[in-house]
C-alpha cells in the first residue's frame, strides 16, 4: 500500500520495476501521470496476469509488438525473446514471429512503389513540373 497519499498506488508499475521489466522511458510519463501509466500497463499485462494467454503465447506476441516497425524497442525484444526461450519457445518459433512481424513494413513499399511508377511515367510524358516548391 502506498503510504504517500499524494501519489496513486501503482502495483503493476512496482511489480514491473521489481521484475526488471520497467522501461526507463516510462519514468517521465509516470512523473506526469502515474495513474495513467498504471492503467496502461495494467491493460497491457492483463492477458498474462489473468492467465488468459499461455506464457509462451504472450511472449511471442510481446516480441512481435516490440519488434514491429512502429515500436522498434530492442530492450523489450531482447527481454521477451529470453523469456520466450525460458518458457519453451523454440528458436524457429521466435524467428517465425520476427519474419511475420517484418511484413508490417511492406506497406511502405505497397504505398511507395505505385506512386514511384506513376510519377516516373508522368515525368517521362510531361517533363519536370516547374515551381512546385
Amino acid at each position: 500500500m502506498n503510504e504517500d497519499k499524494t501519489k496513486p498506488d501503482t502495483p503493476t508499475c512496482d511489480a514491473m520495476r521489481h521484475a526488471g521489466s520497467w522501461n526507463p522511458v516510462w519514468d517521465s510519463l509516470t512523473e506526469l501521470d502515474a495513474e495513467w501509466v498504471e492503467k496502461f500497463l495494467g491493460m497491457a499485462t492483463h492477458p498474462i496476469r489473468k492467465g488468459v494467454l499461455e506464457p509462451k503465447t504472450f511472449e511471442l506476441i510481446a516480441i512481435a509488438v516490440d519488434a514491429s516497425c512502429t515500436h522498434m524497442y530492442a530492450p523489450g525484444v531482447r527481454r521477451h525473446i529470453r523469456k520466450a526461450l525460458e518458457v519453451g519457445a523454440s528458436v524457429e518459433e521466435i524467428l517465425a514471429v520476427l519474419q511475420l512481424t517484418s511484413i508490417l513494413g511492406i506497406h511502405s513499399m505497397a504505398l511507395g512503389a505505385p506512386l514511384l511508377i506513376e510519377e516516373a511515367q508522368k515525368l517521362a510524358a510531361e517533363g519536370p513540373v516547374q515551381g512546385t516548391y
